[in-house]
Parts: structure tokens; C-alpha cells; sequence
């Protein structure tokens, strides 16, 4: 269920500052995202499946937390982050 390599580079790519870059939150939140979105998928088949659930929960308020550390520290890089994954309204 983790995400593929082909995957994970694909999003540093598109969400890095350089080639390597998998430390910037920016990164961090497109990863998280994309592994949210396939536990989502994930429960709609396996509804049942708690001990999944707990670490989707921690993931979301992973999520969150560095959706406010980048929010304090870049709001122009946090709007447009957000609009490009679609994660807030």
C-alpha cells in the first residue's frame, strides 16, 4: 500500500525546490496527501479495518501540523500548495 517509487519521484518533481528535495513541507504535504487518498480508497473495501484507520488519523494530523508550520512561514507557498492538491476550500 505505500507509494511506488515511480510515484514518490513523480511528486518531488512536481513539489520540489531541486531534483532530491523530499524535506521541504511542500513535498511532505503532496506525499501525505497521495498515501490520505489511497487509504481512502483502501476503506471503502475494507470499512472494518481499524488498526489502518489510527494511522490514517496520524497522518491527517501530521498533515495538519505542517500545513500550519508552512502557513506561518510562507502563506503564498501555502495557498498555492493547497490549491494545487485541493485539500481546503
Amino acid at each position: 500500500m505505500a507509494l511506488s517509487k515511480a510515484e514518490t519521484s513523480e511528486i518531488v518533481e512536481k513539489f520540489g525546490k531541486t531534483g532530491g528535495d523530499t524535506g521541504t513541507p511542500e513535498v511532505q504535504i503532496a506525499l501525505m496527501t497521495r498515501r490520505l487518498q489511497q487509504l481512502n480508497e483502501h476503506f471503502k473495501v475494507h470499512s472494518k479495518d481499524h488498526h489502518s484507520r489510527r494511522g490514517l488519523m496520524k497522518l491527517v494530523g501530521q498533515r495538519k501540523r505542517l500545513l500550519t508550520y508552512l502557513r506561518n512561514k510562507d502563506t503564498s507557498a501555502y495557498r498555492t500548495l493547497i490549491t494545487e492538491l485541493g485539500i481546503r476550500k
